[in-house]
């Protein structure tokens, strides 16, 4: 017998989405915003931000600056969002990632081509992206979603394989070279091979994420399902198939994505600029720039973990946290060391030794806390800690 509620579900769904619902007002306001923003700088920015550079006037250069791309960022995640809605796990916690992590590289890349010599911004914004993401808001996510729900259950199979990656490319990365040269560097030929490894590794990984594995990045479903249950979570899969089945919001939402990206990708130069001036001007730590970007690419994503953490989908956490800095890796190291090559800048990936216990302390907490089936609060807190350890010895050493 068909479910009248069932039915009618199918024939809503079956309806084209408005224009008025993919373009919220919001949304255009801030398109509008960003684009303004990017006319006026192609117009005054290079007067403004040339040498000598007034410091009121890099003051605020730099936040407009922030402010647009963070506000970009957020509706990057926003659009990224509906998709990842539309398209179901893993695929759409895909898209979200891979746009977010897109930025971090033009950012990096755009401190690296800037008039300064940064040779260790990539190997800092990789660093500090890892202790955002795997202690801040990793421990957040455990510890908001705990205090609410208790033990929350994920897919521990999914969690081991994105710890897997993170602990051998991070590892080869950020380690590696420390031992492989006296000054932290890789050599020609160790950074091309090791370029099309971390490509070839990644890609392999993502071939399988989205194909006959994607089952282990996927919220696991309890066995003691009651039948109404059953049924609510039938209505749900109708609801996702009849909205992958309207093209149309997914073009549409695709090009607003890449609308939003575009300003980011244009503004990034004048903000590396702003970055190189300000930790020059006030004697700030060099990794203080790592930091920035950092905080810049992954608050939008990281307040999207938060939030799915407190409406108990600790997987979709799972996947944004650990999935984000997978991509991270795989994708901003190879092109950090391919910049550097064909540019010929000095790249140094090697991290200090007090850095090399917090990342052993940081992986090894992160296997404790997803080793078995459900989360804890406890290592939440523990994360925290961790992230305030970093904090403190971010400006002390």
């Amino acid at each position: 017998m068909t479910n009248p509620a069932k039915q009618m579900n199918k024939q809503a769904g079956s309806q084209p989405v408005s224009l008025r619902a993919l373009f919220p007002r919001i949304t255009i306001v801030c398109l509008i915003i960003a684009w303004l923003v990017v006319g006026i700088f192609s117009l005054w920015g290079a007067q403004w931000l040339s040498e000598p550079l007034d410091n009121t006037i890099a003051i605020i250069c730099f936040v407009v600056l922030f402010a647009t791309i963070i506000m970009a960022s957020f509706g990057v995640v926003g659009e990224a969002d509906h998709l990842a809605h539309q398209l179901g796990e893993p695929y759409g916690t895909l898209i979200l990632t891979l746009s977010i992590v897109s930025i971090e590289v033009i950012l990096i890349a755009s401190v690296l081509l800037g008039p300064g010599e940064f040779p260790t911004i990539g190997r800092d914004a990789i660093f500090s992206v890892m202790m955002i993401i795997l202690n801040l808001v990793t421990g957040l996510c455990l510890l908001f979603g705990g205090l609410r729900y208790g033990e929350q259950e994920y897919n521990a199979q999914g969690a081991v394989t994105y710890l897997s990656m993170i602990i051998v490319l991070t590892g080869l990365a950020l380690v590696l070279p420390n031992y492989v040269s006296g000054a932290g560097e890789f050599g020609f030929v160790q950074a091309v091979a090791f370029s099309i490894v971390t490509i070839a590794v990644y890609g392999l990984f993502l071939w399988m994420q989205i194909g006959g594995y994607s089952r282990l990045f996927i919220q696991p479903v309890s066995g003691c399902m009651t039948v109404a249950a059953g049924a609510q979570d039938e209505l749900h899969q109708d609801e996702v198939t009849s909205s992958v089945l309207d093209k149309r919001a997914i073009i549409i939402r695709s090009v607003i994505l890449i609308a939003m990206i575009l300003p980011i990708v244009l503004l990034a130069h004048d903000l590396a600029i702003l970055i190189d001036y300000g930790i020059q001007t006030v004697n700030a730590p060099v990794a203080l720039g790592g930091v920035l970007i950092a905080i810049i690419v992954f608050t939008p994503e990281s307040i999207t973990a938060v939030k799915a953490a407190l409406n108990n989908e600790m997987q979709r956490a799972i996947n944004l946290c650990l999935g984000a800095f997978v991509s991270t890796v795989g994708l901003t190291v190879p092109a950090v060391l391919i910049i550097g090559l064909v540019m010929n800048k000095t790249v140094v990936m090697g991290i200090s030794g007090v850095e090399t216990v917090l990342f052993l302390l940081t992986v090894v907490l992160t296997g404790f806390s997803f080793i078995g089936q459900k989360t804890s609060p406890i290592q939440g807190i523990l994360h925290l800690a961790l992230f305030a350890v970093f904090s403190v010895l971010l400006f002390s050493t």
